[in-house]
């Protein structure tokens, strides 16, 4: 027998011990694993404004095994009763903990992101996933527990650029239900505009841009895309945000000076879960509409306070400085007179 043909029958033989490991490995874990037991510490919550800061829930698990000595990440899983955990809330434990505690905020905010009603409780499950790929899991017994969120109003600030980084001053974005995410529309001024998020109106507490989307406690300042009004939510559940461009409303006629029906005076978004837009301006006598967008394609008029699309113009009897307030979504507006 030749070299050549000693060395294919010896790749040939490789070829197929190779294949069968690689086989037997695949069998063995998908068949051996074993998921550990979940507990809870509770099975009725009653959530009140006294209990937020206080611990309510623990959950405790033990260990799977898959067979082997595998690297498994644990997390535990949320829904609603009946859903069969699609979709579910999923919270992944760090490296070797067995525990993860809720205390009445963390809980709350955890329900309101499921968007569990206010008004009743709900029936939630509860199981231990654990994977070692993408495609292996196991889940545990599930654990019920019964609790309803309560409402919850919150701010965070977002100092910046656009109002020279006093956190004092600075916009806020509002979480309506506590939920643990926060909305609202700021006016940035340039592209590239830099900002951050603080928790309350000082630098106690900040974050910025983690990367890829994510909000960190150590990033850098997070930066406007564009110019112009942008939309901003803020999840600090996951740890992660978006922006979106959206129309500002303004004012524009012949009743707002330096205007003339062809220049507009943009009006500030206010983020308190009301969806007013404000401008506190001089006024003289003459008309004006609100447009979106520095542009005619939507466009409001009106009387008496209500509003419509493509409404007659809004007349301005009296000269003055006013305070105008306008409700694009209930197509409603206030002039009061300073």
């Amino acid at each position: 027998m030749n070299l050549i043909n000693k060395l294919l029958i010896l790749f040939c033989l490789s070829t197929v011990m190779l294949t069968s490991c690689e086989k037997d490995e695949v069998r063995t874990i998908a068949e051996e694993g074993q998921s550990g037991s979940l507990t809870s510490s509770a099975s009725t919550i009653n959530l009140t404004k006294e209990k937020l800061d206080e611990k309510v829930l623990e959950f405790n698990y033990t260990e799977s095994s898959f067979g082997y000595n595998a690297g498994i990440t644990y997390s535990l899983q949320f829904a609603k009763k009946g859903t069969n955990f699609s979709p579910a809330r999923e919270v992944v434990f760090a490296n070797g903990v067995t525990s993860r505690s809720y205390t009445g905020m963390e809980l709350n905010n955890l329900l309101s992101a499921m968007n569990l009603p206010f008004e009743s409780n709900s029936d939630i499950e509860v199981r231990l996933k654990s994977s070692i790929s993408p495609n292996i899991a196991v889940y545990s017994n599930v654990v019920n527990i019964n609790s309803k969120p309560i409402p919850l109003t919150s701010w965070i600030y977002i100092p910046g650029d656009y109002q020279a980084w006093n956190p004092a001053t600075a916009d806020s974005l509002i979480s309506l239900t506590g939920n643990g995410i926060y909305t609202g529309i700021i006016n940035f001024p340039a592209k590239d505009s830099g900002f951050k998020i603080t928790t309350g109106k000082n630098w106690n507490v900040n974050f910025g841009d983690g990367g890829n989307g994510t909000i960190s406690p150590t990033g850098g300042n997070f930066m406007s895309p564009s110019a112009g009004t942008l939309l901003l939510t803020m999840d600090m559940n996951s740890n992660t945000f978006t922006i979106e461009a959206t129309g500002i409303w303004g004012m524009i006629g012949n009743a707002v000076p330096n205007s003339n029906w062809s220049v507009d005076a943009d009006m500030k978004f206010i983020n308190d879960g009301k969806g007013n837009w404000v401008l506190t301006t001089n006024l003289i006598p003459g008309e004006f509409k609100f447009r979106k967008g520095h542009d005619w394609g939507t466009d409001l008029g009106g009387s008496n306070g209500t509003l419509t699309l493509g409404g007659g113009n809004i007349q301005v009897t009296e000269a003055g400085n006013y305070t105008v307030t306008m409700n694009p979504t209930d197509l409603t507006f206030t002039m009061v007179k300073n």
